[in-house]
């Protein structure tokens, strides 16, 4: 969805001075990896497919969203790394969840124009994503302009692309990865998804563990009712912070209550919703917004010892034909919750100079209002019912 925020892109890095003895630094190296490319170019031809391919692989380069460096683009996969320590497991799977949710949205689009050779021949085609995240010390060699990974981390990754997991749509965690985690922050980053343990044995390396996710579930959050329109300079994502004197379990009550969203969110009117089926994850309501009406779904909560999350789904959205609001609440000390409500969105349906001006300074308007409102909603309420 490029629905998080923009990044810049290291396309072409400095080979950095090493920190190792032998000439080696940690890194994570991160391999998205387009499955059925092979099969879709043999039944399409060369022509209809190599641009769409081009523009897959510039899609899951733009979701960067973890600052990782390119080191090189082997056909249907990217090599991305990153030196230094790893990022966590909620970081890491933020970042597939954002190259997915981008790589099928853009397909889906695609698809949908049946005027073009290659959204014909998408209706039969199986093209999805696996991505390989390994962790370990590799060396950079640079050779003139280019940079080439060497290590054995570097080839245990790639041979981690071949395993014995029974499908083409799932991440890939190694074990050498997961030994940088604590054990109790892994699991629960996996509320969307069933984690399977599972291992591989390759001649010259011998056997390697890892644990893995299918992707599939990920498919709620793709939108596909508008089309796609160039890239926008400007980041796309929206954010808004403030401190709410209320624990971070009544604020989220406050906040994902259907028949409450009036009562803060900046002109709307009216929520319509089945009371049998309210707050429940994958349910959608419809909201009257200022003189039109948008669709919201629930469509995750992970609730942490350190921290909440809450993404809701925006549909029909007039002008962001995609988006998602993230709520994030962590404590701020007793009875104290700091929430940053975060609108990310995949496109924009106007241009750049009316969207500069105009349209950015109203959503940031919108923002701001609305999360002032929910924190004198919370406060108040807190005051009168503190449970």
């Amino acid at each position: 969805m490029g629905i998080f925020r923009h990044q810049k892109k290291n396309l072409a890095p400095q080979v950095p001075a090493v920190n190792g003895s032998d000439n080696t630094q940690p890194a994570l190296i991160f391999i998205p990896d387009i499955s059925g490319f092979t099969k879709f170019v043999n039944e399409t031809g060369l022509e209809t497919s190599r641009s769409l391919i081009a523009d897959l692989l510039e899609i899951i380069i733009e979701a960067n969203i973890l600052d990782m460096s390119l080191a090189e683009i082997q056909g249907d996969a990217i090599l991305f790394y990153r030196l230094g320590p790893p990022p966590t497991v909620q970081e890491v799977i933020n970042q597939c969840k954002q190259i997915f949710i981008d790589f099928q949205n853009y397909l889906k689009i695609v698809e949908r124009d049946q005027g073009s050779e290659a959204g014909a021949s998408l209706s039969d085609s199986r093209l999805t994503l696996k991505v390989v995240v390994h962790y370990g010390r590799l060396s950079i060699t640079q050779i003139r302009e280019h940079i080439k990974l060497m290590g054995k981390n570097v080839i245990i990754a790639h041979r981690l692309l071949k395993n014995n997991i029974d499908g083409d749509e799932y991440v890939l965690l190694s074990e050498d990865y997961l030994q940088t985690q604590p054990e109790e922050t892994i699991k629960p980053n996996f509320s969307w998804s069933r984690l399977h343990q599972g291992s591989t044995f390759y001649e010259h390396l011998g056997e390697i563990k890892y644990r893995y996710a299918f992707l599939t579930p990920l498919r709620l959050l793709v939108t596909t009712n508008r089309p796609m329109q160039q890239k926008n300079k400007y980041a796309r994502v929206f954010s808004a912070s403030a401190t709410i004197d209320a624990p971070t379990g009544f604020v989220l009550r406050i906040l994902s209550n259907f028949r409450l969203k009036p009562a803060w969110v900046l002109g709307m009117s009216k929520v319509h919703f089945d009371v049998t089926k309210a707050n429940r994850i994958g349910i959608s309501y419809k909201c009257d917004l200022n003189r039109g009406q948008i669709d919201i779904q629930t469509v995750q909560s992970f609730i942490g010892e350190n921290e909440i999350e809450y993404v809701e789904k925006i549909s029909n959205f007039r002008i962001f034909p995609n988006a998602f609001l993230f709520y994030h609440l962590r404590s701020a000390g007793e009875n104290r919750t700091r929430l940053d409500i975060k609108f990310h969105y995949s496109a924009s349906i106007v241009g750049s100079y009316i969207y500069s001006f105009f349209i950015r300074r109203r959503l940031k308007i919108f923002l701001g209002k609305s999360i002032c409102k929910l924190k004198a909603l919370c406060e108040r309420m807190y005051q009168v019912h503190p449970r």
